[in-house]
């Protein structure tokens, strides 16, 4: 009879299958895969007339693929792992410097996967836009320091200023008829960048 695997076998049996590097690519991978099955699941609930051909079509792609899928099914995990492996042996000949970018990532990678996407997002607006007002403001007195581009901005920013009004408008009327999607589209900040610019 053989012996049961002991709790500290388990623990190293389990971390030889984690990865240690690339473990980002396999969240992207199987993020993009749910949400493709999503996207497949909903158009074919909406299929209409079509959906007795698209069950067809289905059904013979399911009984040409999954022989190859059974046989091949493994080989992208293997692999990521085998470049996880490679990685981490490349890890001893690299910089510190580098080493602290590939933290700070991951770091990111796990500030996203905990707080979510648009909690990531306002943390990483609210700490660089003052940095990018200050470049974008730089930008345009250089500009402006150019012969035509006074004439053209001068004749584009009324447009641009409607325009962007009228972006504004579609997202607010939309939020308050209850559009899930307006929730994800931000303002732009229209006043504020007229009191950055009205500097020049």
């Amino acid at each position: 009879m053989a012996a049961e695997p002991q709790p500290q076998q388990m623990n190293e049996i389990k971390e030889e299958q984690e990865l240690k590097y690339l473990e980002f690519v396999q969240f992207a991978t199987l993020q993009a895969l749910m949400r493709c099955a999503i996207l497949y699941s909903y158009a074919k609930e909406r299929a209409g007339p079509l959906k007795p051909g698209v069950n067809t079509v289905e059904e013979a792609v399911k009984t040409v693929v999954a022989p190859v899928y059974d046989r091949f099914h493994l080989v992208p995990g293997e692999l990521l792992k085998y470049a996880d492996r490679k990685v981490g042996e490349l890890d001893r000949h690299v910089p510190s410097n580098v080493k602290k970018v590939s933290s700070q990532a991951r770091s990111v990678v796990s500030d996203v996967r905990r707080d979510g996407v648009s909690t990531f997002a306002k943390t990483v607006y609210s700490k660089y836009e003052p940095t990018a007002e200050q470049c974008a403001v730089s930008a345009w007195r250089k500009l402006n320091q150019l012969p035509i581009f006074p004439q053209v901005a001068n004749a584009v920013l009324p447009k641009a200023a409607y325009c962007t009004e009228k972006y504004n408008e579609v997202i607010v009327s939309s939020a308050e008829k209850g559009y899930r999607v307006s929730a994800y589209l931000p303002l732009v900040p229209t006043e504020k960048i007229a009191k950055v610019f009205s500097g020049n």
